[in-house]
């Protein structure tokens, strides 16, 4: 694991946890470019049900560590090369079938912002501040994140968001779908490990096969291809059916296959 980053694992939780705290978590391209092995790491761990991403200290993220931009980005080579970087972080984020959960504090900015709503859950600490800031750089955000951000929170809060470049707080960021919920910041950590735990829970490979359908949905697919229709035949012909469908006659909680 590279500077900058701690991937543990929790029981069938695995934890990435951005460790720069002295500059606010910041990411470096080093990091940017680590994240999809980490997804692959994950995704192939059988052990795992949950990748949950959070921020060392006080904050989660305020975003790419702009200290870089002078050396890396001052062609547009190199800016072309640290965006490809980053679309290809976000990309394997929200590609994920295994359910991806945010954990927040503090600052959730810029990068940070993008890296959770790539996520497919986000938990906010009532002292948590949102916001995209490309517009105070001169940066057109890339068209992946700003279709997510649209698919997240609407048309008009996304042109606040970019277009202002202006901070929100946790309860704001609930209100317009930004997060799922919001916690005390001593019951965050609890809570998001209470809805880690109820995704857990359920059927894995429902889990995981509704997951892969949302996102073609979300990349504007229109209708079921040879994928999807694979994905709910062998739905109803596996365990977890017949597990689930017998535990609810008989009043009992199911016991999944783990896998």
């Amino acid at each position: 694991m590279i500077e900058g980053f701690e991937l543990v694992r929790e029981g069938d939780l695995a934890w990435l946890t951005f460790t720069r705290p002295d500059k606010h978590n910041a990411i470096t391209l080093e990091m940017w470019s680590e994240i999809p092995r980490v997804v692959r790491q994950v995704e192939d761990d059988p052990a795992v049900k949950v990748l949950m991403l959070t921020g060392s200290g006080a904050n989660f993220s305020a975003g790419a560590d702009i200290g870089e931009f002078r050396e890396l980005r001052s062609s547009a080579e190199g800016a072309a090369r640290y965006d490809d970087a980053v679309q290809e972080a976000v990309r394997s984020l929200s590609e994920m079938v295994k359910p991806s959960v945010a954990v927040i504090r503090g600052n959730c900015i810029g990068g940070g912002c993008q890296i959770s709503v790539a996520c497919d859950f986000r938990f906010a600490a009532d002292n948590a501040r949102f916001g995209i800031t490309p517009a105070k750089l001169g940066i057109v955000y890339d068209y992946l994140s700003t279709r997510q951000l649209v698919g997240l929170v609407g048309p008009a809060q996304a042109r606040y968001f970019l277009l202002s470049g202006q901070l929100v707080d946790a309860t704001r960021a609930r209100e317009i779908g930004l997060v799922n919920d919001t916690s005390a910041d001593e019951e965050l950590d609890g809570d998001a490990r209470a809805f880690a735990a109820t995704l857990g829970s359920r059927s894995q490979f429902a889990v995981r096969g509704m997951n892969r359908i949302i996102t073609k949905i979300t990349d504007g697919q229109p209708e079921a291809d040879d994928e999807v229709d694979r994905i709910r035949s062998e739905a109803i012909t596996g365990p977890d059916y017949a597990e689930g469908v017998s535990a609810f006659l008989e009043r009992r909680t199911p016991q999944f296959p783990h896998r």
